[in-house]
């Protein structure tokens, strides 16, 4: 007796309703993450500028980055663009590209730092935000990204991405702060930096691909399912 293969299980797809409040809830995550991001950025910065921190100095143009990530998705969601699939992938590929701003300039000042033995100054100042940023980012990474699923949105999914990688680095960061002021590990800022290029390679090229497009969406996205998956892209 042959046995038949089993049936694929497709995402529902959501109704036009239920779709626009969870973008309401996006965007007001959105707008949370640029108030942050905001005074993340420039508190960030400021430290850096006044101790030598390249690893400081970084962090605070991810955070400016993030925030016109949040200002990309606050675009996406607003009007008649909450159902349009070509503003979707339009802000997918905006956001993607924000990780790739990032990178050259902080893998060569890390570079630069590493090879002239370029000592920062402790910051605790530096340490302080940064702790904020390991107990913040996750909150609002982990909320997006389970919102990205439901509205089947790459575009939200990489913001949530995003917020992450704000968090891993916040501790990475945390630890070569608290090496230098601690043990003179001066060394540990730098590496730190190189760590935040690296990272955001991965992960803007992770968005750039759209990963996770297999979730329910009652977006027509062009070459996909009624459920917003891509044949060639589903099971990654």
């Amino acid at each position: 007796m042959s046995v038949s293969a089993p049936t694929a299980v497709r995402a529902p797809v959501l109704a036009e309703a239920e779709y626009r409040r969870l973008a309401g809830r996006v965007k007001l995550l959105s707008w949370v993450s640029l108030g942050w991001m905001t005074l993340e950025g420039g508190v960030a910065i400021l430290a850096g500028v006044l101790a030598g921190s390249i690893a400081l100095i970084g962090f605070g143009i991810d955070s400016a980055i993030e925030g016109l990530a949040s200002v990309i998705i606050i675009w996406r969601f607003t009007g008649a663009r909450v159902f349009s699939a070509h503003a979707e992938t339009r802000a997918q590929k905006l956001v993607a590209a924000q990780f790739f701003l990032l990178a050259p300039y902080v893998g060569f000042e890390s570079l630069k730092a590493l090879l002239t033995a370029e000592q920062p100054d402790v910051s605790w100042l530096g340490i302080a935000l940064a702790a904020s940023s390991v107990v913040i980012m996750p909150v609002l990474g982990i909320a997006k990204q389970r919102l990205a699923e439901q509205l089947g949105s790459p575009a939200t999914k990489g913001e949530g991405r995003q917020n992450m990688l704000c968090a891993y680095l916040a501790a990475a960061l945390l630890v070569g702060l608290l090496g230098n002021a601690l043990a003179g590990a001066w060394w540990l800022d730098p590496a730190v930096g190189l760590l935040i290029a690296a990272v955001a390679v991965r992960e803007g090229l992770e968005s750039w691909r759209g990963e996770g497009c297999c979730v329910s969406s009652p977006l027509p996205l062009a070459g996909a399912d009624a459920d917003g998956c891509h044949d060639d892209e589903c099971g990654r």
